[in-house]
């Protein structure tokens, strides 16, 4: 089993079980991390959005291009954006720091003042 590590809203550093084969939001589910995935890995939302440490940024496989265009949704978007949704735990990433945005943005439930 890998390990990774959540740095929380708070700034608050959280080293995580990490078991192959599943995705940074789901490891974030289990281990309840504050990580919303609105659309539960449907790649529907930015809700999951995560800031990878650079490190590890490379060692990822490239972004689908329908994940792009959901970052381009994100709040808070950096050069080293993901979707939790998107990042499944390998041995290779075995140690991954992500770090949650300060706030989310879910457009799907944006609505508009009448």
């Amino acid at each position: 089993m890998a390990k990774m590590c959540f740095i929380e809203k708070d700034g608050k550093s959280r080293e995580v079980d990490a078991p192959i084969g599943l995705s940074v939001l789901e490891i974030a589910h289990r281990n309840k991390v504050d990580l919303e995935g609105a659309c539960e890995g449907s790649l529907a939302c930015s809700t999951c959005h995560v800031i990878v440490d650079e490190e590890y940024f490379d060692a990822l496989p490239n972004a689908k291009e329908e994940e792009e265009d959901m970052l381009d949704l994100a709040f808070g978007l950096c050069a080293t954006s993901r979707l939790g949704c998107q990042i499944i735990m390998t041995d290779a990433l075995d140690g991954l720091t992500v770090r949650l945005p300060g706030a989310t943005r879910n457009m799907s439930v944006d609505k508009k003042a009448s």
